[in-house]
């Protein structure tokens, strides 16, 4: 028998010991880590990331807009509804006559009585969550909708500030669209709640509903049609974006038939509030069921069957006529909003005598015809530059120089770290060691060596070259395509290049210039759980001063920084005082232009922010500026009078952005117009050139961006399925019949346009008149963009004399392959072990002549080392090869 000391006491009823609880907690804690773990990690370490680049005011100002919608729209719901529930448990009667359906109530409040305050509660939490927490989406239109500025334009319909429309009228559609959900979903559950309160009985014979119960409905039948009511209000407004007529906007059937119906329709459901409201004093619901009845028929008559009869019998036959007013609106608002209507049009007095004076007086804009094309040249930088295999060339990007006292057209691209190719599989090799790309290649875009490659200005590791363009910091963080992290200042130095006699060079990142630091167990464990990686917690080899760099690649960075722009597709290098600086260009859209036309982004590469987007407004407005070494970002305003949109965002992120004036004036020498706005307003203005709205509708002056001959291999040159043309001297030209073809990509050239003094840079696209079947295909006209600091976005298109017929490039790749000593040479270069391919056709404008500039590449099959052979020049019909441009 066991001493009284040996036998434990009994635990008091109900409460588990300290061990049972200890464990409770932490199976609770572990099933949290392991259910919302990485997401929690995640934002945790994207507030590190915000700290580190010192944007947390972007990382705090969209989180609290998201949770802000979300929270309030939320809690508006669970009130709405709760108190409705609340209603409901009052008028419950006290006492009903039974019928078959009692049981089923009956029960139910048997079993929920108890609970009923619980149940309400749960039930108003539930639907809350489900009908608030989607409001925290709307947070860009939030934003929009707080920090509005007037555009100073007022729509042509309404008479209202476009602001109203751009910031204003989305969150009130979300809004007003919202209202009209919570309502019906109030009332439904309400409605539920009446009948297992025994307010309602479906089968009883006498009183279904009870007065109070009825009041209740009424008043929610009201509000749902009150909601619709100012649904009908907004949708008015809707209509200056509306795609029924000829054009984008309201057209005569919207202004004349759909307009008065959604008025008409709105004092419907004022007047059926109204009624829904008296209903509560009279017997049953024949004044609701009236009201619906007619709400029904003036929907189907007004708001359906007369627009469509109008469109057919008024329109239709004499819809130039009739839509003239409206077409009219929409080319004005299409230039304004797509900044088109500044283009200055400047007649091209086209000679076709181009003389060696001519030539002589254009020497510079000779000089710097681009005989390297990007993607041509890549494939040689690869073969000559890359120097290592962990070593990439992601891109090539045009830019210009000053070089000896003189500006010239250059290449360059960066040599970045390619993860796939780094040595060995180790997690030490990858992440700690292989941690950064190296120095840059420079190129003359115009010069070639002795063996037809490119004349290297910056090149090899270390980086040799002009003192000019001397690199003081080459190594590479932060470069395109460049996934996954990198750990720094490690126990392990990181590997900067091999010399030429074995010996490897490395280096320790310097303290604060870029990275989390990983300096407590809590933050270990964040990554860990972040990026799935547990040799992030588990590695000697880290310090406390050890920092992971992560979101390494440009793009991915900047849209992290600032979510509410987008991106051109194309980011470029530039070598500036030593440092290898990133400028991408950042866009503001909307599709809230009234009047605006949708725009055709079809001739954008597939991965542009631009290309998934539908908008019919667009302005270039910020400039950034991403240092490859420490990953510091700046965001540069950029012409913010011409754009509202970001003078909204600016008011809201007041710490992202700089002025243009605190961009260094070297760095100003070298922005580009963007090639991504660039296109997509070289593809409207082929339309939106036209200003009279007769000719408009009447496409006789429509222009397309001419047909790309193609580049590649000469004898991947298809010639089949083709009709004939004549070029403008009467040879036959290269016509494919019934399919369009791809268009020519617009040219960044440093040249002199006519009319000006001196050379610019500029990026250029040629036009051809519109036709089916892409049979029309000589050239109307070109437009160029200027990116000189002092001329920064100045448009111009030079159209050519509508008398005389001037061939485009695609008669001049005819003009070419047509030359039997052209032909015959080519096909001896391409084959028996080598490959010809042909470069991008080139528009230069020499005084008011035209020369296309074309040249020819020869690589072995084995090497793929494209090498220039050969430069074609076309002037009038006239093709001639040779070894040299000169």
């Amino acid at each position: 028998m066991r001493r009284p000391t040996d036998v434990r006491p009994d635990l008091p009823r109900g409460r588990p010991s300290a061990s049972r609880a200890w464990v409770g907690v932490a199976v609770a804690v572990a099933f949290f880590l392991i259910t919302s773990g990485r997401g929690v990690a995640r934002f945790f370490t994207d507030y590190l990331w915000f700290k580190e680049v010192g944007y947390t005011s972007v990382w705090s100002g969209v989180l609290t807009a998201k949770l802000g919608l979300s929270v309030g729209f939320t809690l508006a719901f669970f009130v709405l509804l709760l108190v409705n529930l609340l209603i409901a448990d009052r008028l419950a009667p006290t006492f009903r006559p039974m019928g078959t359906e009692d049981e089923v109530v009956a029960r139910y409040q048997e079993a929920i009585g108890p609970h009923a305050g619980k149940v309400r509660l749960a039930v108003a939490a539930l639907f809350a969550l489900i009908a608030g927490t989607g409001a925290g989406s709307e947070w860009k239109s939030w934003l929009l909708f707080r920090n509005s500025v007037p555009f100073g334009r007022d729509d042509p319909l309404f008479g209202r500030d476009i602001s109203f429309f751009v910031f204003r009228l989305p969150f009130l559609s979300y809004l007003v669209d919202w209202l009209f959900v919570a309502f019906v979903l109030v009332l439904v559950l309400t409605a539920v709640a009446h009948y297992l309160n025994g307010g309602i009985r479906l089968q009883s014979p006498l009183q279904r509903v009870t007065p109070q119960v009825k009041a209740h409905l009424s008043v929610l039948l009201g509000l749902v049609f009150l909601a619709k009511a100012a649904g009908y209000y907004v949708q008015r407004f809707e209509l200056s974006f509306s795609t029924n007529g000829y054009v984008d906007g309201a057209g005569y059937t919207d202004v004349n038939a759909r307009m008065p119906a959604l008025q008409l329709l709105m004092l419907i459901m004022i007047a059926a509030f109204g009624l829904f409201i008296v209903n509560i004093w009279r017997r049953g619901w024949a004044l609701p069921v009236v009201a619906l009845l007619v709400w029904a028929v003036v929907a189907l008559l007004a708001g359906v069957i007369s627009p469509a009869f109008i469109q057919s019998v008024r329109v239709r036959p004499n819809e130039n006529a009739r839509e003239r007013e409206f077409i009219e609106r929409n080319i004005k608002a299409t230039r304004a909003a797509m900044g088109i209507d500044a283009v200055e049009n400047v007649p091209f007095e086209y000679d076709s005598q181009m003389t060696a004076s001519d030539l002589e007086a254009n020497a510079t804009t000779v000089r710097n015809i681009r005989l390297w094309d990007p993607n041509t040249l890549k494939n040689t930088y690869q073969r000559l530059q890359e120097l290592r295999p962990y070593y990439q060339f992601e891109d090539v990007d045009i830019d210009r120089y000053e070089i000896d006292g003189e500006v010239r057209s250059v290449v360059l691209s960066v040599r970045g770290l390619n993860p796939a190719e780094i040595p060995g599989d180790s997690w030490v090799n990858t992440h700690l060691q292989y941690t950064h790309g190296y120095g840059a290649v420079l190129s003359s875009a115009n010069a070639i060596d002795g063996k037809g490659r490119p004349d290297l200005l910056v090149r090899d590791i270390p980086p040799e070259g002009l003192p000019e363009l001397a690199l003081d910091e080459p190594r590479v963080y932060f470069s395109e395509d460049l996934p996954g992290y990198a750990v720094v200042r490690t126990k392990q130095e990181e590997i900067d290049y091999q010399t030429a006699t074995g010996e490897t060079k490395t280096s320790t990142y310097p303290l604060g210039a870029a990275g989390v630091e990983l300096s407590s167990a809590a933050r270990r464990f964040a990554f860990f759980l972040r990026f799935a990686d547990p040799n992030i917690l588990l590695s000697s080899q880290l310090t406390d001063e050890s920092r992971i760099i992560f979101k390494r690649d440009i793009a991915e960075r900047v849209r992290a920084a600032a979510p509410f722009l987008s991106f051109d597709a194309d980011p470029y290098p530039v070598v500036s005082n030593g440092d290898i600086l990133w400028i991408q260009d950042a866009y503001t859209t909307t599709s809230r232009y009234p009047y605006g036309q949708r725009v055709d982004t079809s001739g954008l590469a597939a991965g542009a922010d631009l290309r998934g987007q539908r908008f019919n407004y667009v302005r270039n407005s910020v400039k950034i500026v991403t240092n490859a070494f420490t990953g510091e970002m700046r965001f540069f305003l950029w012409q913010p009078d011409t754009d509202p949109i970001v003078r909204s965002y600016a008011k809201a992120f007041p710490d992202l952005f700089e002025p243009a004036a605190a961009m260094p004036a070297e760095l100003r020498s070298h922005l580009r117009y963007p090639e991504d706005l660039f296109r997509v307003q070289a593809t409207m203005f082929g339309e939106y050139h036209v200003t009279n709205p007769s000719t408009f509708y009447a496409e006789t002056d429509d222009w397309d961006i001419a047909q790309d001959p193609g580049t590649g291999r000469v004898s991947d040159q298809l010639r089949t399925d083709e009709t004939t043309a004549t070029t403008s001297q009467g040879a036959p030209a290269l016509v494919f019949n019934n399919r369009s073809l791809a268009r020519i990509e617009p040219t960044y050239l440093l040249l002199k346009l006519p009319g000006d003094d001196s050379v610019s840079f500029v990026i250029l696209q040629p036009f051809v008149p519109q036709s089916r079947g892409d049979r029309q295909i000589n050239l109307t006209a070109f437009l160029a963009a200027s990116s000189d600091p002092e001329s920064y976005g100045r448009l111009r298109t030079f159209e050519m004399p509508r008398d005389e017929q001037i061939d485009g490039p695609l008669i001049v790749n005819n003009a070419i392959q047509s030359d039997p000593d052209i032909s015959r040479e080519l096909s001896l270069l391409d084959g028996r072990g080598s490959k010809a391919l042909l470069g991008q056709v080139q528009v230069i404008p020499i005084e008011n002549s035209l020369l296309y500039v074309r040249p020819l590449y020869v690589t072995s099959e084995q090497t793929d080392l494209p090498e220039v052979k050969r430069v074609i020049v076309v002037h009038e019909g006239r093709a001639v090869m040779r070894a040299t441009l000169r």
